[in-house]
């Protein structure tokens, strides 16, 4: 029994030691929350990117003649106008903030 009582080998979970992991987790929950928030803005900044992209595309024709005047080869051209869907975004949005000066008016003080 003497040596159970004198032993300092072993670990003893404290009340300080459970307040001092328990700040640690919140902490951390904090921190994983804040960086989610900002992967989350910054995949929808990605996702505005890739919807103003337009994807129309326009070809033109082209024709080669012989010297006498006859056509020797031609192309006719195409093309693909992209209507706007449902999902696409603006290219530009102008947010206005209080105190700060829109730069792309380009008016300078």
């Amino acid at each position: 029994m003497r040596k159970l009582l004198n032993d300092e080998s072993g670990f003893v979970v404290s009340a300080e030691l459970m307040l001092v992991i328990t700040l640690a987790f919140c902490c951390a929950a904090v921190g994983w929350s804040a960086v989610r928030d900002a992967l989350v803005n910054e995949l929808n900044d990605v996702s505005h990117a890739i919807g103003s992209v337009s994807q129309s595309y326009n070809v033109t024709g082209f024709q080669k003649t012989k010297d006498a005047g006859k056509p020797h080869a031609s192309c006719t051209g195409f093309g693909f106008n992209d209507d706007a869907d449902e999902c696409d975004c603006k290219v530009i949005e102008y947010v206005d903030v209080c105190g700060k000066d829109d730069p792309s008016t380009g008016a300078d003080e």
